[in-house]
C-alpha cells in the first residue's frame, strides 16, 4: 500500500500531510479540496488508501467514505473533531486527531493497512 488519496480543504494541511506521508514512504497520487472533486476522484482514480478530513468547507466527507466503502478502499479520518462522523462504517476506522505528529500518522497508517 503506497498510493494515498488525500481529501483535505486546507491547502497547508494537505501539503504538510503529503510531506509527512512521503517521509513514511507513501506517495500522494491524488488530492481533493472539496466534496465534488473528492467524489469524482474517489470514483475514477486508482489508489491504495485515503485520508479524509471530516468537514470540507462545512460539508461532511461521509459521502466520500461511503463510496470508498463500496469500492473496498481503506481510509481513515484526520479531524479536529475527535471522532468520525455519525453514519461512518465501520466504526473501528482509525481516527487521527488534528493536530498530529509524524509518529501518530505512522501508527494510524499501520492500523489502516492491518484492517
Amino acid at each position: 500500500m503506497k498510493d494515498i488519496f488525500i481529501v483535505e480543504d486546507d491547502a497547508l494541511i494537505a501539503m504538510l500531510l503529503e510531506d509527512m506521508l512521503a517521509d513514511l514512504g507513501y506517495r500522494v497520487c491524488a488530492s481533493a479540496p472539496d466534496l465534488e472533486r473528492a467524489l469524482a476522484t474517489a470514483r475514477d482514480t486508482e489508489f491504495d488508501a485515503a485520508i479524509l478530513d471530516v468537514s470540507l468547507a462545512g460539508q461532511s466527507s461521509l459521502p466520500v467514505a461511503k463510496l470508498l466503502d463500496e469500492r473496498g478502499k481503506p481510509y481513515l479520518y484526520a479531524t479536529g473533531y475527535g471522532t468520525a462522523p455519525d453514519g461512518s462504517s465501520p466504526s473501528t476506522l482509525p481516527v487521527l486527531q488534528k493536530p498530529f505528529q509524524l509518529s501518530q500518522l505512522e501508527q494510524a497508517m499501520k492500523r489502516l493497512t492491518e484492517a
